[in-house]
């Protein structure tokens, strides 16, 4: 019986002639009428989210299993998609629901489905999905109600998925780790530029993939989904990533940070992209378009689903510990890619609203030219993985959030003196306004210092050598750009503690430079140099504080080890 025939498995969006996206409620319904009718699909729930309702997850299994940890070892490539991060960019909601129909009852995707694991999360930010509201999405072109961008606690959601300050990141954490899929999709809608294609592709990093998943990625994965849209009539262009500008001069391919969902799955060697769909094309079309994405996919996993999965699973087995691991990209803008761009020319006029003059898109004349395109990256800071880390159990914030992504962590039996490698932090910026309930740090610096050090009964031992091994370089080195040090997890360490009364430190002072001639000549040189300080008594007393047994060792000591060779 096809979908046609029975009326209730016509989804919302098509009942609404592709105006409308259904409530949440509405959608889980859908979901639950098709899974009942199915034994073939099965819909399971994860943890709480913000909103107070749980995560779901459809699975979609022709053996009928639905166990998760047969599924994460079993032979099937597993598809993950994720919707509605953003809840107002609802067109992979309606997308989804349209495509794991079709998978159960058209012959040709029923085929290519059946050799595969396919799992859906129908709404990701739910609380933003029960947040409706016609006006927010100021940009977008329908549909007529849609969810809001923040989820229940406000966050954007997908710049969360490390600092994990939300319980739907909690959640999706669990799900992704019990499932492990090898290809993964978010699905999203653009704010930006004006262009003629109503799709967009963000395929993480060939080079952050690295090895033969990433060779694959650039070489034959990429190629082979632009073809495929194109002959069905969906031409899909790499994300526009330009602000403000024409993106007819060319531009780089978007940084997926491990913040991102992207990122974060690029991480465990699972190849990850978002689509866009473009914000002014009619939703209709927009939703058609992911629809098509998402059947593109669907051939490419039947056809290298398995490759995909050997390619990945070799990647996790490969050792770090020893190896140099990148924290910071750049674009290498030696490397370019020509691509043949497909845009409307970009005028000049005086605003109606301000006077002056400002930027449009004239439909009227569109173009098609070659741009540059800066696909290739490089790494601007890398670090040799260590063995191990060494956590002190007192930080907990940091343990469960490890925990939450499956990392293994072995507590010291005893008491024990060892030889690490320390950090101490020598600098760092700080971002003045506010970003997602954060005050973040950047440009980082240190100094290393190896020493002997007494550890604690209880204290963690973390093995680098293990499938979260570059999760926890990306998490625990603390010049990476999405760290728990950047994202504030250690900022206690900023602060003293101590101090010091200037009139009784005074004294202490004085018999610190009879007995240290050359702490003395270092503050002769210090007040040369700066006349400022020169000046300033209090800030003389703290120069030699810090230099003295007194001063605080937690002040600025990075709590988190390095531990090489393994012993």
């Amino acid at each position: 019986m096809s979908y046609t025939q029975k009326k209730e498995w016509t989804t919302p969006f098509e009942r609404s002639f592709g105006m409308e996206t259904p409530t949440y409620w509405e959608g889980m319904d859908y979901y639950r009428s098709l899974a009942q009718a199915h034994e073939e699909m099965k819909i399971m729930t994860m943890g709480l989210t913000d909103s107070g309702e749980a995560l779901h997850l459809v699975l979609l299994d022709f053996d009928r299993k639905f166990d998760l940890s047969a599924i994460k070892e079993g032979a099937k490539p597993v598809i993950l998609i994720n919707n509605g991060i953003h809840a107002g960019e609802s067109d992979g909601i309606d997308a989804s629901m349209q495509f794991l129909r079709d998978c159960l009852l058209k012959k040709e995707l029923r085929k290519m489905a059946q050799g595969l694991i396919l799992a859906i999360v129908p709404y990701y930010n739910i609380g933003g999905a029960l947040n409706r509201n016609s006006t927010s999405r100021t940009n977008q072109n329908g549909p007529k109600t849609y969810g809001f961008r923040g989820n229940a606690q406000n966050y954007d959601l997908n710049r969360d998925f490390i600092k994990m300050d939300s319980r739907n990141a909690h959640a999706f954490a669990e799900l992704f780790h019990r499932l492990r899929p090898d290809i993964f999709i978010d699905t999203h809608v653009s704010n930006g530029a004006d262009y003629q294609y109503r799709i967009m592709h963000l395929i993480t990093q060939h080079e952050k993939l690295g090895g033969a998943l990433g060779k694959y990625t650039e070489d034959e994965f990429t190629p082979t989904l632009e073809k495929m849209m194109m002959e069905k009539e969906e031409p899909i262009t790499p994300f526009v990533n330009v602000y403000g500008v024409s993106p007819d001069q060319g531009f780089p391919q978007f940084m997926d940070h491990p913040r991102y969902s992207t990122g974060y799955t690029t991480l465990f060697h699972t190849l990850g992209m978002m689509i866009e769909t473009h914000m002014l094309k009619p939703y209709a079309k927009r939703v058609r378009a992911s629809y098509r994405f998402l059947e593109s996919i669907l051939t490419i996993g039947h056809r290298d689903g398995l490759k995909i999965r050997t390619m990945r699973r070799a990647a996790l087995a490969a050792p770090i510990p020893g190896k140099k691991v990148p924290l910071l990209w750049k674009a290498d803008r030696q490397q370019r890619s020509d691509l043949d761009f497909k845009g409307y020319r970009a005028l000049m006029k005086v605003s109606q609203v301000t006077g002056l003059e400002r930027m449009y898109y004239d439909r009227s004349q569109p173009y098609s030219k070659t741009v540059p395109y800066y696909n290739h990256y490089k790494p601007a800071l890398s670090i040799k993985a260590p063995w191990a880390y060494i956590l002190p159990q007192g930080w907990v914030k940091v343990i469960d959030r490890l925990k939450a992504n499956g990392v293994e962590m072995q507590p010291l039996e005893k008491d024990t003196t060892i030889m690490i490698e320390s950090y101490r932090i020598k600098g760092y910026k700080t971002y003045t306004q506010a970003y997602e309930g954060h005050y973040p740090h950047y440009e980082t610096n240190l100094d290393k210092e190896n020493k002997e050090l007494l550890f604690r009964k209880g204290d963690l031992v973390i093995s680098t050598d293990q499938e979260a091994g570059l999760f926890l370089v990306a998490t625990l080195e603390p010049q990476a750009i999405d760290s728990y040090f950047n994202w504030n997890f250690f900022d206690t360490i900023l602060q003293q503690k101590e101090g010091f009364s200037s009139y009784v430190f005074e004294e202490v002072a004085e018999e610190l430079l009879a007995k240290n001639p050359d702490l003395k000549a270092e503050l002769q040189k210090k007040r040369a140099e700066d006349p400022e300080f020169a000046k300033n008594g209090r800030a003389q007393l703290a120069f030699l504080h810090q230099r003295s047994p007194h001063y605080e060792k937690a002040h600025l000591s990075y709590p988190v080890y390095r531990w090489s060779p393994k012993p």
